[in-house]
């Protein structure tokens, strides 16, 4: 069938039949035939290494229940104690960190001295409530920060074991505005090494697993951050995407993932850093909630940027949303099959949308999305003078080289992850590409962005799926990595996205949709995203040992 199926796309192709015509079908099998092969090869494996499945003790406080924006309202009207919102939600990641291993390291001890100063503050001060939600609207509330992101004295090595012991010598500038927003450090959350996989596992801290299904990855690469507020352990994080690593995590567990328009907020104080002047036209920080009225609640407070700020108080009208949605393969010979339970959430949704609200809703077919692997796949070229393993520190010095790295991890004589090696062995393969290849999908890039922002404008959105299926088991992602471009075709769009959750699947499983908009207009992901969670249930609660006892 997948034959059948390159041979039928090849008459398809909208291009005139030439070079390109029989260079883009080669590439296109090569690769599909090299992932089919590999996972021949692992799936027996992965299957036979399966470890018994874990559970999460029971969520048994109200508290977890409650939205961070609730919490900071009884907070500063001295409903509840910040201390005993920061020493509930400490105890909840004891109970599950040994589960899902999904801490890098705590500020436990830290937070809760933070969290009596903030309980006097309010005891004793004259401030209004309505100025202390106005200066500190984070006040009290516990956060929990993605270890690539700078905390002071924090480990800062982003699984290299070789920087072990390296810890920021300061705050990253959102960590920053996280503290004058009055916002408690909680702890810093696992992440692959320095951020190059699409699964959370490094040789310092560990594999990060699933709290749906332990044998279960959690997503990459802010999987310790999606593992823990899925769970309960935190309300919402600071996370960071530049392929999808925001919106994978936050889907495979079930909750809220925002990738904010490029600039809004700053970057400074992130580790791999670049001194690549495109850097952040497709890396950005972004946030991560379990509820989505706090998206705005922990993105306004970290912002840089005034123009988010405004479009954060705009009042939307879901009647005047104009819905676009596409719920096939970007490539049919590329991509997997999107599972049926998906395509039924973007059906369910747009069927909501239109008659509840009497939306124009539309499916679309975009010429060039068929290029969205390529587009994608190409950032990593692009982006060049970031740091890797292969040029730790500040991202300028040579390479190492990379048949070097690969040849001793094989023979075990490195600690680098896989996921490190592969994005090396990627961009050497882009090198020796042709340049009229990178110019070409660059065309396409292009052509594809301008076919956006006319479709999308100012008042409209794109129904998208997040991945084609639910969470994965533990090291599938290597031959899965051609679905990635789900997520990183808008990196390198530069748009700003939501993924939302839509459920559980047959499995128990997440599922989960994007939701795009036009550069500065975030304001109409988050309005859809909160509709999505009234009416389709956003978070659903993991299961628990007391589920199964009974």
């Amino acid at each position: 069938m997948n034959i059948l199926a390159m041979i039928y796309s090849f008459f398809l192709f909208d291009f005139t039949f030439d070079y390109w015509t029989i260079f883009y079908l080669l590439l296109k099998c090569i690769l599909r035939t090299m992932m089919l092969m590999l996972s021949f090869i692992m799936y027996p494996i992965i299957r036979i290494r399966l470890k018994k499945r874990q559970y999460c003790p029971p969520l048994s406080n109200k508290i977890f229940f409650w939205t961070a924006t609730d919490i900071a309202r009884k907070i500063r009207t001295k409903q509840i104690t910040s201390e005993e919102v920061v020493s509930t939600f400490i105890a909840r990641c004891k109970e599950v960190n040994p589960i899902l291993n999904a801490i890098v390291e705590d500020n436990y001890e830290n937070a809760l001295k933070e969290a009596r100063t903030v309980d006097y503050f309010l005891n004793t001060t004259t401030q209004s409530i309505e100025s202390i939600a106005q200066d500190m609207p984070l006040l009290g509330v516990p956060i929990t920060i993605k270890a690539s992101i700078a905390v002071k004295d924090f480990s800062i090595a982003v699984g290299v074991t070789s920087e072990k012991h390296t810890k920021a010598e300061k705050d990253a500038l959102v960590v920053k505005n996280v503290r004058q927003a009055g916002g408690i450090i909680l702890l810093t959350s696992n992440t692959p090494e320095l951020c190059m996989s699409w699964e959370t596992v490094n040789n310092i801290i560990g594999r990060t697993s699933n709290p749906y299904d332990t044998r279960r990855t959690s997503g990459g690469s802010t999987g310790g951050e999606a593992a823990l507020i899925s769970s309960g352990a935190s309300l919402m994080g600071l996370a960071s995407d530049v392929a999808g690593s925001v919106r994978l995590p936050a889907m495979f567990c079930g909750v809220f993932g925002h990738k904010p328009t490029p600039y809004w907020v700053s970057c400074d104080g992130h580790r791999p850093i670049s001194t690549n002047k495109k850097w952040n036209d497709t890396f950005t920080i972004g946030v991560m909630t379990r509820y989505a009225i706090d998206i705005p609640l922990i993105l306004r407070s970290i912002t840089t940027s005034q123009e988010c700020k405004e479009c954060l108080n705009r009042e939307v009208d879901i009647r005047e949303i104009t819905i676009f949605y596409f719920d096939d393969e970007y490539c049919k010979i590329l991509s997997s099959p999107i599972d049926k339970e998906i395509k039924l959430a973007i059906n369910n949704l747009t069927n909501h949308l239109k008659s509840t609200y009497r939306c124009q809703v539309q499916k679309i077919e975009l010429k060039n999305l068929k290029y969205a692997m390529e587009i994608g796949s190409i950032t990593p070229f692009e982006l060049n003078k970031a740091e890797t393993i292969f040029n730790l520190n500040d991202g300028t010095k040579p390479w190492k080289s990379v048949f070097l790295v690969t040849l001793q991890r094989l023979f075990n004589l490195n600690t680098h992850t896989w996921g490190s090696i592969l994005y090396g062995i990627l961009v050497r393969f882009l090198e020796k590409l042709p340049a009229s290849y990178h110019e070409n999908i660059l065309q396409k890039r292009t052509l594809l962005k301008k076919e956006l922002a006319q479709l999308l404008h100012h008042n409209a959105v794109l129904i998208y799926p997040t991945f084609n299926a639910s969470a994965h088991y533990h090291s599938e992602i290597y031959y899965k990595l051609l679905n990635i471009a789900y997520m990183n075709i808008f990196n390198s769009l530069s748009l700003p996205v939501t993924q939302c959750p839509m459920g559980l699947n047959r499995k128990g499983l997440p599922i989960g949709l994007q939701i795009i908009a036009n550069d500065s207009c975030d304001h109409l992901t988050i309005a859809l995203a909160k509709e999505i969670e009234k009416k389709f249930g956003g978070w659903q609660v993991p299961p628990s040992n007391i589920n199964i006892a009974t």
